[in-house]
Formats: C-alpha cells, sequence, structure tokens
C-alpha cells in the first residue's frame, strides 16, 4: 500500500493482473486493498503473430486480489511506441 501511494492519482498506469492481462488507463482512486479504479482503459492483448490488439475498456474497476503489478506509465514514452509492430507471447496466469 505505501508503495502504491506514490504513484500519482490521475497519472497513467499500467496494472498485469494475475490472470496475465495488462491493462492501462488513468489511476482515479484506490484503497486499502488495492482496489483499482481506472477511467480511460483499454487492455493490451499480445499475440506472437500479431501486434498488440487494444480493447477499449472505459471506466474499469480492478479488485485488489487480481493485482500483480501496478506501475507508472511515461506517457510520452508510452505513446511513442508503435504497438501495430510489437510482437509478444501472452503473459501466463500467475501460479501460486
Amino acid at each position: 500500500m505505501r508503495m502504491l501511494s506514490l504513484i500519482q492519482v490521475s497519472g497513467t498506469v499500467a496494472v498485469i493482473t494475475s490472470d496475465g492481462r495488462m491493462i492501462v488507463g488513468t489511476l482515479k482512486g484506490f484503497d486499502q486493498t488495492i482496489n483499482l479504479i481506472l477511467d480511460e482503459s483499454h487492455e493490451r492483448v499480445f499475440s506472437s503473430s500479431q501486434g498488440v490488439e487494444q480493447v477499449v475498456l472505459g471506466l474499469y474497476i480492478v479488485r485488489g486480489d487480481n493485482v500483480a503489478v501496478i506501475g507508472e506509465i511515461d506517457e510520452e514514452t508510452d505513446s511513442a511506441l508503435d504497438l501495430g509492430n510489437i510482437r509478444a507471447e501472452p503473459l501466463n496466469s500467475v501460479a501460486h
């Protein structure tokens, strides 16, 4: 929780969930159990055969027990990425 407070609310964040999804959006709020409220969010779906697909989610809530990793995104660097040319294997689920 302490580290999450270092991330600026209204900043752009990337969240990797325990089932291997990557969700990018504007952090609007969070609570003590790391439930996240993301606005203007989208899921980045990776594929080894085609570019990254972005699925629009809009306003989205991620339950804290599903958050594996959260990090702040540099919007300038992120906007410079050519997601259509990025090839990557989808992430696996977290193994407990």
